[in-house]
């Protein structure tokens, strides 16, 4: 009788009568010499396995990967990222596969992912993924995305692809980090997501996914004009309740801020109070709206204080929700803390200001 596959052996025994199960990191990349040495080293202690599937890289990329110890395949690249992880994940061919790219990294979590050897596949593992931005400063935002998928699934979508399951899913400890949003790194890559996700609309023009997707990443380049336009469609098709509603509603009224379209802000967040209303994201967001309008609007200034400051307070009651996607760190806490004691700075309260500086001062 045969013995189970070497590649992957879903009830496969080890000598003390328990179920090992193979891990692989399986990642997508092309043009990563800088980056691809990282990613590896990081994960090595913890998998069984890597592999690298490049989409046709200039540098050297595939041989530092190998040096590193994946192993390394190619792809012809056919703007379909979905095709190019499938692809992988047929090569990667293991129980578990650890999903990640090349901008991104191993921070915590390694034990986890040594825990996986001894658990059937039959859910799908979360990550935490901290984003790495800049707005002037350094910023880190916030996501759970399912990224530890067992062997069999496979991948829909031309961009910001998504496994397809119907499996339960579960947080693990993992904490993965990601530095693609720094001002170097979204240059390199200026004009590749948009031209996919317009693509991709061409067939899907009904997803409001890809339309928040679409304004993320006009926001991210600064063209509020088309973001306003592609979160304003998929604020129109969004079936319900989504993970990523609030942080399109944060970035929404960002967007509208920079366009001086001060009432359309408020009163889309006027709609957004309750389905909001555990988001600090949204809060200092609307915070920021006001105060714009305020500084535009000096005869409104008077009316508009108590509300800004009632904002800012609220992301303090509500405090840091890093569970929810898109949620920047600080705007729950020290951000926020920041901002408020301007505003009573301005309206004569120093002592109260000072207190709330040193209090989230001590808490940092």
């Amino acid at each position: 009788r045969q013995g189970p596959r070497p590649g992957r052996h879903p009830d496969a025994l080890n000598l003390r009568g328990a179920a090992m199960y193979r891990v692989c990191l399986v990642v997508i990349a092309r043009n990563e010499a800088a980056l691809i040495g990282r990613l590896l080293a990081s994960v090595k202690p913890w998998v069984d396995d890597m592999l690298v599937l490049d989409t046709g890289s200039s540098d050297a990329t595939p041989a530092l990967a190998q040096a590193a110890g994946a192993r390394v395949a190619h792809f012809a690249w056919c703007d379909d990222f979905s095709a190019a992880r499938n692809a992988a994940l047929d090569l990667a061919a293991a129980d578990w596969h650890l999903v990640l790219d090349a901008d991104e990294w191993l921070i915590g979590g390694g034990q986890a992912l040594l825990e996986l050897k001894q658990q059937r596949p039959d859910f799908v593992g979360s990550i935490e993924l901290l984003d790495q931005f800049s707005d002037g400063q350094d910023r880190l935002a916030h996501a759970r995305l399912s990224r530890l998928l067992p062997g069999h699934l496979r991948y829909a979508g031309r961009i910001h692809e998504q496994p397809q399951h119907r499996l339960p899913c579960r947080p693990l400890p993992v904490q993965i980090g990601h530095d693609g949003y720094l001002p170097e790194r979204l240059q390199a890559k200026r004009g590749r997501n948009q031209a996919l996700l317009l693509k991709a609309l061409q067939s899907q023009p009904e997803d409001a996914y890809l339309h928040y997707q679409l304004g993320k990443d006009c926001s991210v380049y600064e063209d509020y004009a088309a973001a306003e336009a592609s979160f304003a469609r998929a604020a129109a098709l969004c079936p319900g309740e989504m993970s990523w509603w609030p942080d399109l509603v944060a970035r929404r009224l960002f967007g509208l801020k920079q366009l001086k379209r001060h009432d359309q802000g408020m009163d889309f967040a006027q709609t957004q109070l309750d389905r909001c209303a555990q988001s600090p994201d949204f809060f200092f967001a609307l915070g920021d709206l006001l105060l714009d309008c305020a500084a535009d609007l000096p005869d409104q200034a008077p009316g508009l204080l108590p509300l800004i400051e009632d904002a800012w307070l609220r992301c303090l009651e509500i405090g840091e929700r890093p569970d929810l996607s898109g949620a920047v760190a600080g705007r729950g806490s020290h951000l926020a803390a920041h901002n408020l004691a301007l505003v009573l700075e301005g309206t004569g309260r120093a002592e109260q200001a000072v207190a709330l500086r040193l209090r989230f001062a001590l808490a940092a």
